[in-house]
């Protein structure tokens, strides 16, 4: 629904439309999941970026306040990856700047380098920028493990890319168990191997 929006696409309404319009009514119209905040501080935000958008999570430790995600632009999908995730601190801070101007947060990435970011000497126009937006807020910038980072990863994904992932994974399997093959992982490396089965019946 979000491409329809954009000035070179053609508004088309098709059945895929349809679906995400009537699920988008039932999410809205259904029971909130999120909390209210409870006070100004202690408010965490997780981000993440990846090559289809970009994801965040407002929180409060043990509740979540708000969660947001919005896909990339054109010219957004040639930023570099440091960009991309920088991007997305920038995308969560401009968006709940009600919840974060004037108090202090953590703020939780899956890209290590961002951590140096104060520090960090040459800057490019767009990152100068961003820092200037930055020095608003009274924030630090965290390292969060991408594998921990579930949730807003999920945000910054396509789900239908998520699910022919899970699909084709779950085929694979399936089809495995079938030949009676097993897969084994010694501990401490991972083995790749090719084999090949013949036989010597003739028909």
């Amino acid at each position: 629904m979000t491409n329809l929006l954009r000035k070179e696409v053609m508004f088309e309404w098709m059945a895929k439309c349809d679906e995400c319009f009537e699920e988008l009514k039932k999410r809205l119209t259904s029971s909130p999941i999120l909390a209210i905040p409870n006070g100004p501080e202690g408010f965490i935000v997780y981000c993440d970026a990846s090559v289809q958008g970009l994801g965040c999570v407002l929180m409060q430790p043990g509740k979540v306040v708000a969660f947001a995600s919005k896909q990339l632009k054109k010219h957004e999908e040639n930023y570099s990856t440091h960009d991309l995730e920088f991007a997305a601190v920038v995308f969560a801070l401009k968006l709940w700047r009600h919840y974060l101007y004037g108090y202090k947060f953590e703020v939780y990435t899956d890209h290590k380098s961002l951590k140096y970011l104060f520090t960090q000497q040459d800057l490019n126009m767009r990152q100068r920028r961003w820092m200037d937006l930055l020095k608003d807020y009274d924030c630090t910038i965290l390292y969060h493990q991408g594998k921990a980072n579930v949730v807003v990863d999920a945000l910054s994904r396509k789900h239908c890319t998520l699910m022919s992932l899970i699909v084709e994974e779950s085929r694979t399997i399936e089809q495995m168990s079938n030949l009676e093959i097993r897969l084994e992982e010694p501990k401490g490396r991972l083995c790749m191997a090719r084999g090949q089965i013949e036989t010597d019946c003739q028909t």
